[in-house]
């Protein structure tokens, strides 16, 4: 049933560390644009180890979970079901919750990936590189099952990780070649290149950017643009980055939450903008 002006819901984000979330900026955002003024999204610093307490403690004014890491696995044997999507990653980063108590698990992250590059003209690709091999590396993989025609080349610093996205590569259905993280900059010359690495690792690369990028989807957005987006955007390559992929997730996750059909993405993107500029 669709949320109405009169209800009294919670939502909130959960993580550790959680003070730098833009999750309540959007949602709340979205809340004003929908004209649900009882509506109210908080953050909580919640860690493996104190998440399934803070579950006992739900209750039915409870309508949505937003999760970030170290959560996103740790949540699922919380919950009653999953989605086939978040099943595809092990990874949860929606709990959605019935007055009736039940939890049920999405990704959101997956779509969200996929709807910002539609967002930016990138539909389809012949094939694409991801820079990095950790839990986003595996989303952005989900993603790249659903509009890559080839193959993907995962650079990563260990054989191990290498190992890692050669088994998600098999479990999702996408043919992936694994380099090691010194060969990196030929990640560049990929019609689209996803770098999924914490602040900081790609800005030796960005010397290396091709005269003639094509498509970086960055998903940083604190500090923005990192190096290698400003020297790709320089270039003359289109740049996807990290509030593009927040704002859309954050769209499904509102819709799903609230019920209601059409979250206010424009105002959404908005709020997360003049956030990121008062910091």
């Amino acid at each position: 049933m669709p949320a109405r002006a009169t209800d009294r819901r919670r939502a909130a984000v959960l993580g550790s560390p959680i003070a730098h979330s833009l999750s309540p900026v959007l949602h709340r955002a979205a809340y004003a644009e929908l004209g649900l003024e009882g509506w109210t999204y908080d953050r909580f610093d919640v860690d493996e180890e104190a998440l399934p307490g803070f579950f006992e403690r739900l209750d039915p004014r409870w309508a949505g979970l937003s999760l970030t890491m170290p959560l996103k696995r740790a949540v699922i044997p919380l919950l009653d079901g999953i989605s086939e999507t978040a099943a595809s990653v092990e990874a949860v980063n929606t709990v959605v919750l019935t007055e009736d108590g039940r939890r049920t698990g999405d990704n959101t992250d997956i779509p969200g990936m996929v709807a910002a590059l539609r967002e930016h003209g990138v539909e389809t690709v012949e094939s694409a590189a991801i820079l990095g091999a950790g839990a986003t590396a595996s989303s952005a993989l989900a993603a790249l099952a659903r509009i890559c025609t080839g193959e993907v080349v995962a650079y990563v610093r260990s054989e191990a990780r290498a190992a890692e996205m050669r088994q998600w590569g098999e479990r999702l259905g996408v043919p992936v070649r694994t380099a090691g993280w010194a060969d990196a900059a030929e990640a560049l010359h990929a019609p689209l290149v996803v770098a999924t690495t914490p602040a900081g690792t790609t800005d030796a690369l960005s010397g290396a950017v091709p005269e003639r990028p094509a498509t970086l989807f960055d998903v940083l957005y604190e500090p923005w643009p990192t190096e290698l987006a400003a020297r790709w955007s320089a270039y003359g390559g289109a740049v996807v980055g990290g509030l593009d992929l927040l704002v859309h997730q954050a769209v499904l996750q509102v819709e799903q939450m609230t019920g209601c059909a059409s979250a206010p993405l424009g105002a959404m993107r908005k709020a997360g903008e003049d956030a990121l500029a008062r910091r």
